[in-house]
């Protein structure tokens, strides 16, 4: 935990953006569609890029995340399909709640989804990483007959002997605003911490996850986009049964490397859901899949689409 490199490891640029190759620079060029729309109270933040009309397809980013996370990879599907993003309240640009529940995260994926015309073209792939795995979860237990199919991404699914005790209650978190831009870039990291050697994406990621801010203690400055106390505020859930009871067909991406979600963690999973679905291993991809090994991700998926569900 006190290696630079896994807690800091764009501090070395100074604020500078890493040297980025010729794909990314034109991925991210193709910019989305950006909107907002107030669900059950609260603003969220839509991204959306292709024609609608296309065939759907829904991405869903991680916890403490937000949509940009997909900024780099949504566009090598944009040319087939309409493509929606959105980031969950408490995250990203979306507004905050009293208190964050599971089923209204997927309601607010799903009323997304068609606002931004996801379900234009039929019924929307959807494909969901870490905590935006278990909505994938969701939605197939939920709204199962309205989508083509659902895709888990290194989902926090554990087999009962990786099933770790709860954790005691923390202090309440309090929001310290940097300086600069530079300086929260240069103290961005992924949790859980993990080696990164595209750093270039996790610099975008970063400079995506900053807005302006006055932090507790009443100095303005530049805070990260996410609500400090949400994790105390969200009621967790038991991800077994959701599984257990999808509506539509499943599929399952892990990364080959991830410490987070381990080879007898999928093992469990695929046992719970319906017997040949699809289970594809990134290699040399950690938990952060979409960041460890962006093509071989956006292969893998498109290999997918072709021939599944």
């Amino acid at each position: 935990m006190n290696d630079p490199n896994l807690m800091a490891p764009l501090a070395a640029f100074h604020g500078r953006k890493p040297p980025a190759p010729v794909w990314f620079v034109q991925a991210i060029a193709q910019e989305p569609e950006r909107t907002f729309i107030e669900i059950e109270g609260a603003k969220v933040e839509i991204l959306a890029w292709g024609e609608r009309g296309r065939r759907g397809l829904m991405f869903l980013h991680g916890g403490a995340a937000h949509a940009d996370w997909w900024s780099f990879i949504a566009p090598f599907f944009a040319k087939d399909h309409r493509i929606v993003a959105p980031t969950f309240t408490g995250m990203g640009r979306s507004g905050w709640r009293e208190r964050y529940l599971f089923e209204q995260f997927l309601r607010e994926s799903r009323e997304a989804g068609r606002a931004a015309g996801a379900f234009d073209g039929g019924k929307p792939i959807v494909v969901g990483h870490s905590f935006g795995g278990r909505a994938a979860m969701g939605l197939s237990r939920d709204y199962g007959p309205e989508l083509t199919g659902a895709v888990m991404v290194d989902p926090p699914f554990f087999a009962p002997q990786n099933i770790r005790p709860p954790s005691p209650p923390r202090p309440s978190r309090t929001r310290r605003a940097q300086q600069s831009l530079a300086a929260l870039v240069a103290r961005f990291r992924l949790m859980p911490p993990q080696p990164c050697e595209n750093l270039f994406i996790l610099d975008h990621i970063a400079r995506r996850s900053a807005c302006e801010a006055v932090d507790d203690d009443g100095r303005p400055g530049v805070a990260l986009c996410f609500d400090p106390h949400f994790w105390e505020k969200f009621t967790r859930i038991d991800p077994v049964p959701i599984v257990s009871a999808a509506h539509c067909p499943l599929a399952l991406i892990r990364g080959a490397k991830s410490q987070l979600f381990k080879a007898d963690d999928a093992d469990y999973l695929m046992s719970l859901i319906a017997p040949g679905s699809p289970h594809v291993e990134i290699p040399e991809a950690e938990h952060h899949v979409m960041i460890d090994q962006p093509l071989a991700f956006v292969a893998a998926l498109r290999a997918l689409f072709a021939g599944w569900p």
